[in-house]
């Protein structure tokens, strides 16, 4: 209470402080601290109020991020030391390494391999004692790292099946020569395996993951830019099965850690392993193949605490709480879906299971049928472990990448792509069905502004301030929206607001905040803006964000709630996407059971129905924040000037409650051609409001945007995965309300039981499920007996033939058959 109630004089006389007080403070050791005299806090910078050594002590790198395998050079922005002097690096408190200067006198750390993801802290020394510089950068995935920094495998069919059976021949690999900065360089392979060690800092015994130097496939070559051999199979080295290559500058010794290097991404390596698998690759796999069923017998069950899949690709791109585009199979990049071909896009849930660290994969086919591995070797497939690895990370099965290729692809090599034995692999990794996924429901803001709750209650609120969209005690999630008065093209202010900027956390998550900034999006996180420059997505603390352009940020957190929020031609809307495990939520969204009950900060319910505009507002009003509980930055004068400073709610603020369509003002005529069908009066009210015919073009467009995802949303029925007979073919694997399957027998064989199933709206099927018995058996049986014992025979019969059928396909597997057909 005493630190916050510093801060607040603090920042209410910063613009008092002159230049000599705050030159008497430092920075070093207290980045982040408000101090008495100046700051240290990251909002200094925009306050105008930092210490004089702020920009040295608190530094900014340059890139901002690497792949979390290492090996870039981070130039440190504003530290300037003599080039012949020496410094420190300190990564996360216990990675130690010597930077280096170079002739400019700037200051370089070199990213250290890691195995976790997330922004990393680390510190600086130029004396070699005190580490009181410090700073931060972005640890990716390798799959997501900057791919010009990246050696690439040329050809990678070529190095996924190398000594397979026609594969061979020369492998060739590329890199950008400028980026390693020496004329002679070191080519190396790595492995990587997670053995069981202990943790003496800890005291006890766990996985662990080691990603190791092998050797190297040259040395002191040519930096050209590329590099071709001829793979001979591994003796001392044939175990290690997945691995990276690795170049450096020749001066570097063989296999140091934590230098200048550019790493190709994890690959399975074909090319390296033993004579064994060249002579005979489909026998060396199969016995793969079987060694990894046998292991995972013994593993925990991970399959029953997964989510499970949207039904639909419609549901699946809409549910940005729950679910993201998986890298390897997106339809906005050209489908390229290596392992689930005739999928045209997968997505995974964004969340690791909480007690496996497991994942869940979800691929779709052009119609948008959710693909079954019980029909395609295209199907969905749910992961040991999650590709994008999950918190802690550090410990397997939860290493981003590597744990996932370990427990999940390497066995997929094994037994679909270097052996017949998928059946094996499925039996472990069967697609999730949908018939117990459930969409999530949304809430609204658009405009200027207006609000449609969670179960569709429409309404217009214009109050000036900051106010809960949405407040979930009991799952500890908080939305919070700021609105600022609108201001009209010749600079004068109208009787209206819309969004500016929205805040939120979900339990002890890092604080996000998006923010309108010159017509585009800001995000912060915990205060501190957020580049988006180098990648599009980050996991952070407890949230993951994406931003695949200035105007579109979708902020997802571990519950699966999520914030969606766009710009529409200088207008933000806003998105809350809320699971049914929210039951019941607080706010201005606030999800009542009764469809026309809005509910105040006080308790006091009211019905939209018979209220008034005013009412309406006062009931808007009553869900402004406390000083204490928001979560947005104060990092301008204006900002706290407008907000932090008066109340949270401008009581003297007094909105329009409703503008008439004069016949003589001149919008009326293009407006009404503009604003029709369902979204008009939102559309009317913001183009009279803001004189704009803009920005009521822009307000249809974001309901018109709303509606499409509710239809995406829609619940479906799903009656299950419907087998095909042995001996027969299944027409049909759409599985959802309404759908037709029908079922024939091959040749000599003749069909008992349904030859037609339709899903029905109680998730049930019509009919029996068929068998197809050969005509020399059914002959024999009807010849033999009368009909009912042929009947009660027959019965035994298909008892008999599927425990055969079960037999055969543990021996040679199923024959799988592929049809499309429109859902």
């Amino acid at each position: 209470m005493r630190a916050h109630l510093r801060e607040t004089i603090f920042l209410c006389g910063i613009f008092l402080i002159c230049s000599c007080q705050t030159a008497a403070q430092t920075c070093r050791g207290k980045c982040g601290d408000i101090l008495e005299e100046c700051s240290c806090h990251t909002t200094c910078v925009s306050l105008l109020n930092c210490c004089s050594d702020y920009n040295q002590s608190c530094f900014q790198v340059m890139p901002h991020s690497s792949s979390m395998l290492g090996g870039r050079a981070l130039r440190i922005l504003s530290l300037v030391l003599h080039p012949g002097g020496r410094f420190l690096c300190r990564f996360k408190g216990e990675i130690e390494r010597e930077g280096f200067i170079d002739a400019e006198g700037q200051a370089y750390c070199v990213s250290p391999l890691l195995y976790e993801t997330g922004w990393i802290p680390f510190a600086v020394s130029t004396d070699g004692i005190h580490f009181d510089r410090s700073g931060e950068y972005l640890s990716v995935h390798p799959s997501k790292a900057d791919h010009a920094f990246k050696v690439t495998l040329v050809n990678g069919t070529q190095w996924q099946y190398y000594g397979t059976p026609n594969v061979a021949g020369q492998l060739t690999m590329t890199w950008n020569s400028s980026l390693i900065g020496a004329e002679k360089v070191n080519i190396e392979l790595w492995g990587y395996t997670e053995f069981s060690g202990r943790i003496e800092a800890q005291n006890r015994s766990a996985l662990q993951a080691k990603l190791s130097y092998l050797y190297s496939l040259g040395r002191n070559l040519s930096n050209t830019g590329a590099f071709s051999f001829i793979p001979e199979p591994s003796h001392n080295y044939s175990g290690w099965e997945l691995g990276n290559i690795r170049i450096t500058a020749s001066s570097e010794s063989d296999g140091a850690r934590d230098v200048q290097a550019l790493w190709s991404g994890g690959h399975v390596l074909a090319w390296h392993l033993e004579r064994a698998f060249r002579d005979d690759s489909a026998v060396w796999a199969e016995k793969k193949c079987q060694q990894w069923d046998e292991l995972e017998k013994k593993l925990p069950k991970f399959l029953d605490e997964l989510i499970n899949c949207p039904c639909t690709l419609a549901q699946a791109r809409a549910d940005t709480g729950r679910f993201h585009t998986d890298y390897s199979c997106d339809i906005e990049k050209g489908s390229v879906c290596t392992y689930h071909p005739g999928s045209v896009h997968c997505v995974r849930a964004i969340q690791a299971s909480p007690t496996h660290g497991s994942g869940q994969q979800c691929c779709y086919d052009s119609t948008g049928t959710l693909v079954l591995t019980g029909d395609s070797i295209s199907g969905s497939t749910p992961e040991r472990a999650h590709d994008w690895g999950s918190p802690p990370y550090m410990e397997p099965p939860r290493v981003p990448g590597y744990s996932h290729w370990l427990y999940d692809v390497i066995s997929f090599y094994y037994c679909c792509l270097w052996s017949n034995h998928c059946h094996i692999y499925f039996s472990h990794r069967p697609s999730s069905e949908c018939r117990n996924y459930r969409p999530p429901r949304a809430g609204v803001v658009l405009g200027d502004p207006h609000f449609i709750t969670f179960n569709g209650l429409n309404y217009t609120f214009n109050g000036k301030g900051e106010f809960y969209l949405v407040s979930s005690p009991d799952k500890e999630l908080s939305v919070q929206a700021r609105t600022e008065q609108v201001k009209l093209k010749n600079g004068t202010l109208a009787k209206a607001t819309w969004l500016s900027s929205v805040a939120m956390k979900e339990n002890a998550s890092d604080v996000i905040e998006v923010r309108l900034a010159e017509g585009h999006l800001q995000v912060l996180r915990n205060q501190k803006v957020l580049p988006f420059t180098e990648q599009r997505s980050m996991d952070l603390h407890g949230v993951f964000v994406f931003c695949p352009s200035p105007h579109n940020v979708t902020v997802s957190f571990c519950s699966g709630a999520s914030v969606e929020v766009r710009v529409h031609e200088g207008t933000m809307a806003v998105t809350v996407l809320l699971p049914t495990e929210f039951n019941h939520s607080q706010g201005l969204l606030s999800w009542m059971n009764s469809s026309d009950a809005l509910l105040t900060q006080v308790g006091e319910v009211i019905s939209s129905a018979d209220a008034t505009p005013e009412e309406i507002f006062t009931f808007g009003a009553s869900w402004n924040i406390s000083k204490n509980s928001s979560l947005f930055t104060y990092d301008s004068k204006y900002l706290l000037d407008a907000y932090y400073v008066p109340p949270s709610h401008d009581p003297a603020f007094v909105p329009v409650f409703s503008l008439p369509e004069g016949p003589d003002d001149p919008l009326v005529a293009d407006m009404l051609k503009m604003c029709f069908g369902e979204g008009a009066r939102f559309c009317k009210y913001d183009t009279l409001t803001t004189r704009s015919l803009t920005v009521g073009n822009a307000t249809l467009r974001a309901y018109q945007s709303y509606q499409a995802q509710m239809v995406a949303l829609e619940p479906v029925v799903s009656c299950g995965w419907l087998s095909t007979p042995r001996n027969g073919k299944k027409n049909g694997t759409c599985y959802l309300e309404g759908s037709t399957l029908s079922f024939t027998c091959n040749e000599g064989y003749i069909l008992y039981g349904s030859t037609e199933r339709i899903c029905l709206n109680d998730r049930t099927w019509t009919g029996k499920q068929p068998y197809c018995i050969t005509d020399n058996n059914v002959g024999f049986v009807l010849g033999a007996v009368g009909s009912l014992s042929a009947l009660v025979t027959v019965g035994v019969m298909i008892k008999l033939h599927d425990r055969k059928q079960d037999r055969e396909k543990k021996e040679k597997g199923d024959q799988m058959v592929t049809l499309e057909q429109t859902c």
